[in-house]
């Protein structure tokens, strides 16, 4: 075999290995959080604005959030993450607080600010602070009502069978309550439902 041979078994080869090389290069662009985007079945980023959506559009709009004028001040005591997954559920309970108290219509207590809230009065007492720029004691308000709320998850696989791809399903179901601190009755109560479908070849990266 001559050397121009020889060349031309060894271009295929280089070609290969420079589309390997260039394939594996990683990259990054900007995404608009209003983009949908979901890689596989599991929760999303977009779940996450959905229900936040759904829940404030029920929350401001039936009683008792909807039916008052007074602003009802609301503790959140968080939801249940009950999926098999690792989901920060504090953020949909911040952004559904941000978006109630953008509507006008309720108040939170900041319960996660309990400790350095009482740091700062303790130290507004204790002689540092001039007397006339001190906060009153005892003026904070009680919340009315508890939000609170359970994600639950339920993940279903196509059984085996011979074929290219597979598919998984995963259903997300989120209840969030509203319930009354004086007579501990579940004043508002609703949900929001999804369904993702994912499908992946048996043999692939």
């Amino acid at each position: 075999m001559n050397i121009r041979t020889d060349r031309w078994f060894l271009f295929p080869t280089v070609l290969v290995l420079m589309a390997g090389v260039f394939g594996c290069t990683a990259t990054t662009r900007t995404v608009s959080p209003e983009e949908a985007l979901a890689y596989d079945a599991t929760y999303t980023f977009t779940d996450k604005r959905k229900i936040v959506h759904d829940l404030v559009e029920s929350l401001r709009t039936q009683p008792p959030l909807g039916s008052t004028v007074n602003r009802p001040v609301v503790i959140v005591y968080g939801i249940a993450n009950r999926t098999s997954e690792h989901i920060d559920t504090s953020g949909i309970t911040d952004d559904i607080r941000k978006e109630l108290l953008q509507t006008g219509k309720a108040r939170f207590v900041n319960k996660s600010q309990r400790e350095a809230i009482f740091a700062e009065t303790d130290y507004q007492m204790s002689g540092a602070v001039a007397p006339e720029t001190r906060i009153a004691l005892a003026r904070q308000v009680g919340a009315q009502y508890m939000l609170t709320g359970t994600l639950r998850s339920i993940d279903k696989k196509e059984p085996k069978q011979v074929r290219l791809k597979k598919k998984s399903y995963i259903y997300y179901s989120l209840n969030l309550e509203l319930t009354s601190i004086e007579t501990s009755l579940i004043e508002w109560a609703d949900s929001v439902e999804l369904v993702r479908e994912a499908s992946k070849p048996i043999i692939g990266w």
